[in-house]
């Protein structure tokens, strides 16, 4: 079956509630994130679009339980979002627990489920 559907599924779940519920948190902002995001520099005009995104990739990943290969091009793209965010924290010199704990964290995760679920 390969990247078509993911095997085990409790991974893409889990991931999928932790997108969901960063989602909610950029709402409105909380404060860490407002920080985090005044930080790097990411214009506030731009902050609306965090929580679609983010809730995009939950709904990607759970309906890529039933869609082939959707859950697989979600991780993918969420492995993206946060190599982009981690050079976004380098280039802003920005290298407290934003960088090492957040960004680096998720992207761990996100990895870790992507060759879990779909490679290995």
């Amino acid at each position: 079956m390969g990247f078509m559907f993911p095997d085990p599924v409790w991974p893409v779940v889990l991931l999928a509630v932790i997108c969901f519920g960063d989602a909610l948190l950029c709402l409105k902002p909380v404060a860490f994130i407002a920080k985090c995001f005044e930080d790097v520099g990411f214009p506030r005009r731009w902050w609306w679009v965090m929580p679609p995104i983010k809730f995009a990739a939950a709904a990607g990943l759970v309906l890529g339980i039933w869609i082939p290969y959707l859950a697989a091009l979600t991780c993918a793209a969420l492995v993206a979002y946060f190599l982009v965010a981690i050079g976004m924290h380098v280039r802003a010199r920005d290298f407290g627990r934003n960088l090492f704990v957040n960004a680096t964290g998720m992207l761990v995760i996100c990895v870790a489920t992507g060759l879990f679920c779909f490679v290995l």
